[in-house]
């Protein structure tokens, strides 16, 4: 393959993977644009990948009738292929090609691409989980998410040791803070239409205030722990990563105050004018600030939200 043919192909596969995230995620397409222009593709190729994975759990090659050992070895096939296409630097998947290109460049490989893909695979299998097996879950299908964005967003800067710990703990923070609000929030679509229940001890048909409160408790937690290092990431990706922390605060208001059991029969969503205005903060530069660790969202003497930076 020439030069200029490699290049044309690495453009198609980038456009290809930007298509994904737009046509998917409205959060996180808004979110993207945030992103400058260092980063954004190498964000856009991470959540491709992510997406077309999902896709063949949950998604089309599900719905196409497969049985699950089909899709286990469709699961492979792709894990197989992302892992070679990084080696090499070339898969004649353009998704895969154009998530390979990134972890070329921004460095990560199996240890990353590993446990994403356990976790994936453990969809097919589990569908009740111990604290042991969901904690892996998380951190394979969210934390290392969180990492291989974290690892663009640090290309090009010298890092001191703390800070990068620090910055590898938010970003797995801020992962499965994010996992947590999907299954909280999918919590019925998950029982009734996948017959998975993710929160260990968690009975759908008795969900209880108590065990929502729990749930809601711990996700504050990690949010808290993403939003002290907000400042510490590099301005190309800060005001980015403050939008999606933006709206996991509003997920998580807006969950608080919904009943338990009407959690267990509806999707709660943000409405898209009230996605506009908090991507309108961050892009203007504000920055959640960290609320006293045993207020929740929405307690009378919880502070303002948002802060300039």
């Amino acid at each position: 393959m020439t030069s200029a043919a490699r290049s044309l192909y690495d453009m198609v596969a980038a456009e290809t993977a930007s298509i994904v995230i737009h046509r998917y995620s409205t959060s996180f397409g808004l979110a993207s644009r945030l992103l400058g222009r260092d980063v954004r593709q190498h964000v856009e190729n991470i959540y491709a990948l992510v997406r077309l994975a999902d896709e063949v759990v949950d998604g089309v090659a599900a719905s196409a009738s497969l049985s699950p050992s089909a899709i286990a070895r469709l699961l492979d096939t792709l894990e197989a292929e992302t892992l070679e296409a990084i080696e090499v630097g070339y898969s004649t998947n353009l998704v895969v090609h154009a998530f390979a290109l990134t972890a070329r460049e921004v460095c990560f490989g199996a240890e990353l691409v590993a446990p994403f893909f356990a976790s994936m695979r453990a969809d097919l299998t589990e569908i009740e989980h111990t604290p042991e097996s969901f904690d892996r879950y998380v951190y394979g299908s969210a934390e290392v998410v969180g990492l291989m964005c974290l690892a663009a967003f640090l290309r090009g800067h010298i890092v001191p040791d703390a800070r990068r710990a620090a910055l590898v703990d938010g970003a797995r923070h801020l992962g499965a803070a994010f996992q947590k609000i999907n299954f909280l929030r999918d919590l019925s679509a998950d029982f009734a239409g996948l017959g998975r229940s993710y929160f260990p001890g968690v009975n759908v048909a008795t969900f209880s205030e108590g065990a929502k409160s729990a749930i809601l408790d711990d996700i504050d937690n990690d949010l808290r722990i993403a939003r002290a290092v907000l400042h510490d990431l590099p301005a190309s990706s800060r005001r980015a990563v403050a939008l999606a922390q933006g709206l996991f605060d509003e997920l998580t208001t807006r969950l608080r105050s919904t009943p338990a059991s009407v959690l267990a029969e509806t999707r709660i969503r943000v409405p898209n004018p009230v996605k506009l205005r908090i991507a309108a903060s961050a892009a203007a530069g504000r920055l959640p600030r960290q609320p006293p660790q045993h207020l929740a969202p929405g307690h009378p003497n919880h502070p303002p939200t948002k802060e300039p930076v």
